[in-house]
């Protein structure tokens, strides 16, 4: 059962029974001395309020800790075993105050806060685990432009079928091995640097469990630091398994409310749904769009994204209301930013 203002709700068959082996196997390892810890990840946030993200995982304490791997598989990623509904100690500025994390473990809650614009930290704490810091950022209420990014196949190249995509990135792959696209990074540099203050989002369908993976791609490749917008991986309280459809749609409405003055370039690729979505959130959000940017993917990635690829010399299919904004198209970054650089963006 899981608790909701309305009263009690019974969750999905497969959220409990999930719970039930996490219940069985959290004890167990609490037994053999595995301790608590918790995993920060960048928030955000405005003067007066911050987002504060992270997650409560068991660790094993190594008393002879070895060597960093060389190699950095994904699937190291997804062996975590997480604490649900523990107490946590936020403390942000001077304010201080007790959260709990839910049925994953996860933190993900606003509060008050004090902290200038530009980036700052908050402390988090959870039983006697030691304190950990997490990065914000706070977003200037003089900002007007932002930047909101895919992940797959706009900054990071990837290039094989969907339905063997995640597991092989996610479990198999060094993060070494992962290549960036050509010309994004240098575009997105150019956008910061000539809109200061201006906040980037990398908006992904990824799982959670490889945040720190992809905060370390980010910045190998020296893409603009920035929090991540990523999905709980596994079975949700209301269904079987989470919607990345849905996710998108629910953080562009969020930040949408929270940064109403904001104007946003929003990136994506024509791989998969974010023309779609980025088109609805133009029809609702008209006045939250600068741009609209998209990476055209060649025939071969477009069908090993799993979408159908456009003729050579064929005009790109983009959604009907495209007309009433501003939507860009370019297969890399150098691209783009040619189209970009006479706007009042660059």
């Amino acid at each position: 059962m899981s608790l909701t203002p309305s009263g009690p709700v019974r969750l999905h068959r497969a959220a409990r029974i999930e719970d039930a082996f996490h219940d069985v196997l959290e004890r167990r390892l609490r037994l053999r001395g595995w301790k608590v810890a918790v995993t920060p990840y960048t928030g955000y946030g405005a003067p007066g309020w911050v987002r504060v993200l992270g997650r409560v995982l068991l660790t094993r304490i190594d008393p002879k800790p070895g060597k960093r791997p060389k190699k950095l598989r994904g699937w190291r990623s997804f062996t975590a075993v997480s604490v649900a509904n523990a107490p946590v100690r936020i403390t942000a500025g001077e304010r201080t105050c007790e959260v709990r994390c839910d049925r994953g473990g996860f933190i993900d809650t606003v509060i008050e806060a004090d902290l200038a614009p530009g980036w700052a930290s908050v402390t988090l704490e959870c039983e006697d685990s030691a304190p950990v810091e997490a990065p914000v950022r706070i977003v200037d209420p003089s900002v007007r432009f932002g930047v909101v990014s895919d992940v797959d196949d706009t900054v990071m190249v990837t290039t094989l079928p969907r339905p063997l995509l995640a597991a092989w990135n996610t479990f198999v792959l060094d993060e070494h091995a992962r290549a960036s696209v050509p010309g994004m990074a240098v575009l997105y540099e150019r956008l910061v640097n000539a809109n200061p203050g201006a906040p980037v989002f990398y908006l992904s369908t990824g799982a959670w469990n490889v945040a720190a993976t992809l905060t370390r791609f980010l910045s190998r490749h020296l893409y603009p630091a920035g929090p991540l917008l990523l999905t709980d991986w596994g079975p949700q309280p209301d269904r079987f398994f989470r919607s990345g459809q849905a996710h998108k749609r629910a953080s562009l409405a969020r930040l949408a409310r929270e940064f109403p003055d904001i104007r946003w370039l929003l990136v994506g690729d024509d791989g998969q749904h974010d023309p779609e979505i980025y088109a609805e959130f133009a029809a609702e959000h008209p006045d939250n769009v600068a741009a609209v940017a998209i990476r055209h993917l060649s025939p071969t990635q477009a069908v090993l994204a799993g979408a159908f690829p456009t003729p050579a010399g064929s005009p790109r299919r983009l959604p009907a209301d495209a007309a009433a904004q501003r939507w860009l198209g370019a297969p890399d970054g150098a691209g783009l930013w040619r189209l970009l650089r006479d706007t009042e963006m660059l």
